[in-house]
């Protein structure tokens, strides 16, 4: 397996991200300003790259309230890339920091097949929690 690098608030290009997330989240590629999407708006976010050849293969986005909490969202790895531990590592860097900007609770909703990944490989814990969907 090829080494990997991960990078908190890490450069990246909108194409490599909205290539990921369409790969990862099964839809066809966006033109997402995710540049803009998060320097407008997150506390963070981590890239994982290849390290022989740079090529992004993971990918996560930490929102924020401007407090103390912080949101995991779009956890995405490139699908020759996965069971490597890529997505532990990106949440484990995501929560660092998020600790090291102050935050005190980093939340995460996520889809009931991913209940072991964020549970069982990140260390998130089950709470109440409450939804609307629009």
């Amino acid at each position: 397996m090829t080494e990997i690098d991960y990078a908190w608030r890490g450069d990246f290009g909108n194409a490599d991200v909205n290539a990921l997330h369409a790969e990862g989240f099964g839809h066809p590629p966006a033109d997402i300003d995710w540049r803009a999407q998060v320097r407008g708006h997150s506390l963070g976010w981590v890239c994982a790259r290849r390290r022989d050849d740079g090529t992004l293969v993971g990918f996560v986005n930490v929102a924020w309230d401007g407090g103390v909490h912080a949101f995991v969202l779009d956890t995405v790895v490139a699908g020759d890339a996965r069971r490597a531990g890529i997505g532990a590592e990106l949440v484990a860097t995501a929560v660092r920091g998020a600790r090291e900007a102050g935050c005190e609770w980093l939340h995460v909703d996520f889809d009931p097949h991913l209940r072991e990944f964020y549970f069982g490989s990140c260390g998130f814990t089950p709470t109440d929690a409450g939804l609307i969907a629009l």
